[in-house]
């Protein structure tokens, strides 16, 4: 066999372990870790949507047909917007959102959203629901006491929108709400003035309830009073006379007891040395 016979025998090899090569190397993927991928069979109806999306790993797929890689773990979304309160006034909202698709519609996500579906769908729904919930309040509520509820509601609004789209929300976290700056310092002000007066209220109540006991107390000490007065006649005055006088005479103490020579008969003592 001559060189030329071998060279027509060798080339068609060749050529098809070349195509296979490029074919195999055309029919995988490897799809990384947090992803997911969705399958678009060029021959056999477009993407698909009655199926799991293809999971972390190494895949084969026919070379005419079309993988699309989607990140599927929790994403974060910041929005930072102005919008109005309820009474006309521009508020500046700092929100982010936490969120991830659906994994197993995200074969209607592709479908329906696209691969763009953040800005298609995410970021107008935050922004529809922080306006429509922001709207409700007065800068005074949004500065002061409703931080909570204003973010709870945003997300459940969100959340509304988001769960028709495909998109599964995690969180809503508003980082920050910025007032007008005469807004804001006349909110202060009036939150101050708000604390001196109870503050002071609190130091009168607590005034008020020192002298109403100071009272009580004078009173219960007046009635002792009066009541030990009206108890004591001259009988149990000079009883307790000499029950002192017969104390004082057991005492070592030397002393001059006089009887009788007192007020209204009582003993008078001389002496205590």
């Amino acid at each position: 066999m001559n060189f030329d016979n071998l060279t027509k025998i060798k080339l068609p090899i060749i050529i098809g372990i070349v195509l296979l090569i490029v074919f195999i190397f055309n029919s995988t993927i490897t799809i990384g870790s947090g992803e997911a991928g969705v399958l678009y069979k060029t021959f056999g109806g477009g993407v698909v949507t009655d199926e799991p999306p293809m999971g972390e790993g190494f895949h084969f797929v026919f070379p005419w047909n079309k993988v699309f890689v989607y990140e599927v773990r929790q994403q974060e979304l910041s929005e930072k917007m102005l919008v109005l309160s309820s009474n006309g006034l521009e508020i500046g909202v700092d929100a982010t959102a936490w969120h991830q698709p659906f994994y197993t519609k995200l074969g209607s996500l592709h479908r329906e959203k696209g691969e763009n579906y953040i800005n298609r769908v995410i970021r107008p729904a935050i922004r529809s629901a922080v306006r429509s919930v922001v709207g409700r309040y007065t800068p005074e509520q949004l500065y002061s006491s409703k931080r909570d509820a204003i973010q709870n509601e945003i997300h459940e609004e969100t959340k509304k929108i988001l769960d028709e789209q495909y998109v599964q929300l995690n969180e809503i976290l508003v980082k920050d709400i910025t007032l007008p700056a005469t807004i804001k310092a006349a909110i202060e002000t009036k939150l101050r003035q708000e604390q001196e007066s109870l503050e002071y209220e609190f130091r009168l109540e607590k005034a008020e309830k020192e002298a109403e006991r100071q009272r009580i107390e004078a009173e219960g000490k007046a009635n002792a009073n009066r009541i030990l007065n009206a108890s004591l006649t001259d009988q149990i005055i000079r009883e307790k006379g000499i029950q002192a006088t017969l104390e004082l005479s057991r005492s070592q103490n030397a002393k001059v007891i006089v009887i009788g020579s007192g007020k209204d008969g009582m003993p008078i003592i001389l002496g205590n040395q």
